[in-house]
């Protein structure tokens, strides 16, 4: 069945999608329409095609399980010099970010894999683009801010032509009071549904 890139992510709804968005274009970041703004759980991952329903239970399971949580983003950070990212600071909702990606990443489960450096969310504005846009990046949106209620993830996959899409969307089992989600209230039912460009 050959092999699919997946990746698994926490988006960043309206009106702050388009806006990071748009702004990563305007930097100059030649990816930025092809990767909806988020916070990584999972990055990048090749995985077997035959194992994409294993997958998508297990991040079922997952998403069940977990109850909503606050994000709020504030000012930039950067990787640099490790990598050259800059990004939007995760300042509430981190702790809730590291739990759900310890647990998609379950040692014992399909989703499985180290990374190559410590978890830490965050939502990258800029990416190996030239220092002096990443610097502009950094100061433009050093005064950014954003909040919302975090009470799903999705299942992503990379196209050949390097667009990431929306595979399906997993809300969590229970709200901030402990009442449990409808079933299929924000479900995403198109499953190989394309992200418009946010």
């Amino acid at each position: 069945m050959g092999t699919v890139t997946l990746g698994v992510s926490i988006a960043v709804p309206e009106p702050y999608g388009s806006q990071l968005q748009q702004l990563r274009a305007g930097f100059g970041d030649a990816a930025a329409y092809g990767i909806p703004t988020h916070v990584t759980l999972v990055p990048p991952t090749e995985v077997d095609a035959d194992r994409l329903p294993a997958i998508r239970a297990h991040l079922a399971g997952v998403a069940a399980a977990f109850r909503a949580f606050g994000m709020r983003l504030a000012g930039t950070g950067t990787f640099r010099p490790l990598s050259p990212v800059v990004f939007v600071q995760v300042v509430e909702g981190g702790n809730g970010c590291t739990r759900l990606q310890a647990e998609v990443r379950d040692p014992e489960g399909p989703l499985s894999r180290e990374l190559a450096f410590p978890y830490h969310p965050h939502v990258t504005v800029a990416h190996g683009i030239s220092e002096e846009a990443m610097d502009l990046a950094f100061s433009t949106l050093a005064e950014y801010s954003a909040e919302w209620v975090c009470d799903s993830f999705a299942l992503y996959e990379q196209g050949s032509d390097g667009v990431w899409r929306k595979l399906r969307e997993y809300p969590f089992g229970s709200g901030p009071t402990g009442v449990p989600a409808q079933p299929g209230s924000l479900t995403d039912t198109a499953a190989e549904r394309a992200v418009r460009p946010s």
